[in-house]
C-alpha cells in the first residue's frame, strides 16, 4: 500500500485534518502579532515569543486531538476528493476476487458493442443527474472506475427510478446492463445500466463460497483439520464451505458442508491459508 506524504508527520490522518484549522489560526495570529510589533514588545518580556502558545504540546509539537481513525472507505474517499484519484488503495481491492468471478467485462472494454448482457465490477466516482426534455423524468450519467480505468455510463429514467437510492460514490458495485441495438457498429457505444448489486450483498447472499482444495500427496497432521474447523466456527457467516478433492487423474469432486458456513472475508482466507497453504483456499462462485 502506498503511503501519502503526510503519513510520516505522526498521528493519523483524521487527527491531522482535525488539528489543521487550529494550526492555521495559531499561525495567522502569530503573524498578525508580529506585524503589529506585539511579538517583540510583549512576548520577550513575558518569556513567550512567537513560539509560545496555549495549545498543549508534546515533544515540542502541538498535541493532536484524540479522535478515531478514518475507516478505509473514508480515507480513500477523501483521497479521491482531494487528489482526483486513490493513492493508498482502491475501494474494489477487497472484492477483487468477486470482480473476477462475476464481472464479464472490465471498464476498459466498455464501448465495444456486444449483443449479450454485460456485468462490470466498479466504484462510482461521479453522479450527474439530468432531466429528460422529452419525458420530464430524471436520469443519470455515472462515472465508473475499476482497476483498468474509468468511463461514463448511462442510466435511463425507468432504471434510475429503481436503483437511484442504491447508487452511492465509492461503494463497490456490480452493474448489469448492455447496449442499444441502434448503437451496433458505433464507435465507443454507450453502456446502459439496468441493475445494480452491492458486492457486500453478493457475499451476504451466499453467492460466494469458500473452497478448500485437497488432493493426493497432501501430507498434513490430523490436528490441522481440527484447527481448520475451529477457525471456520470462529468466522461463522453466510458463505457456503466447500471441500474440493482432485484425484490423480485431475477429476474434481465437490462436497459442500451442510452444517458449516463462514464469512467470506479476508480474515478467514488468511487463517485457512496459513494452515493449509495459500494455493489451497480461495473464493469461488457458488456452484462454479
Amino acid at each position: 500500500m502506498l503511503r501519502a506524504p503526510c503519513d510520516g508527520l505522526g498521528g493519523h490522518r483524521a487527527q491531522l485534518i482535525a488539528a489543521l484549522d487550529a494550526a492555521i489560526s495559531e499561525a495567522a495570529l502569530q503573524q498578525e502579532e508580529e506585524e503589529k510589533g506585539q511579538g517583540s514588545l510583549f512576548g520577550d518580556l513575558l518569556g513567550g515569543g512567537p513560539d509560545a502558545s496555549d495549545t498543549p504540546r508534546k515533544n515540542g509539537a502541538p498535541s493532536l486531538p484524540n479522535i478515531p481513525t478514518w475507516t478505509e472507505s473514508e480515507r480513500l474517499q477523501r483521497e479521491k476528493e482531494l487528489l482526483g484519484f486513490y493513492i493508498s488503495g482502491h475501494p474494489l481491492e477487497k472484492y477483487r476476487t468477486e470482480c473476477e468471478l462475476f464481472a464479464s467485462h472490465t471498464v476498459a472494454q466498455l464501448g465495444n458493442w456486444v449483443a449479450e448482457p454485460v456485468t462490470i465490477g466498479v466504484v462510482i466516482t461521479s453522479i450527474k443527474k439530468q432531466v429528460s426534455k422529452r419525458s420530464g423524468n430524471e436520469f443519470a450519467r455515472l462515472t465508473v472506475e475499476d482497476f483498468s480505468g474509468s468511463s461514463e455510463v448511462l442510466v435511463f429514467p425507468e432504471a434510475w427510478g429503481v436503483i437511484a437510492e442504491r447508487v452511492r460514490p465509492d461503494i463497490p458495485l456490480l452493474l448489469k446492463g448492455g447496449y442499444s441495438k441502434k448503437d451496433q457498429g458505433v464507435e465507443n457505444a454507450t453502456f446502459i445500466v439496468e441493475g445494480v448489486t452491492r458486492f457486500e450483498e453478493v457475499r451476504a447472499n451466499g453467492e460466494v463460497a469458500v473452497a478448500i482444495e485437497l488432493g493426493p500427496g497432501l501430507d498434513l497432521p490430523a490436528a490441522v483439520f481440527e484447527d481448520v474447523r475451529a477457525k471456520v466456527e470462529s468466522h461463522e457467516g453466510s458463505a457456503p464451505l466447500e471441500l474440493r478433492w482432485r484425484d490423480a487423474s485431475g477429476r474434481v469432486v465437490r462436497f459442500r458442508s451442510k452444517s458449516l458456513t463462514v464469512t467470506a472475508s479476508a480474515a478467514i482466507l488468511s487463517d485457512l491459508r496459513a494452515l493449509l497453504g495459500a494455493d489451497r483456499v480461495r473464493l469461488v462462485r457458488t456452484g462454479g
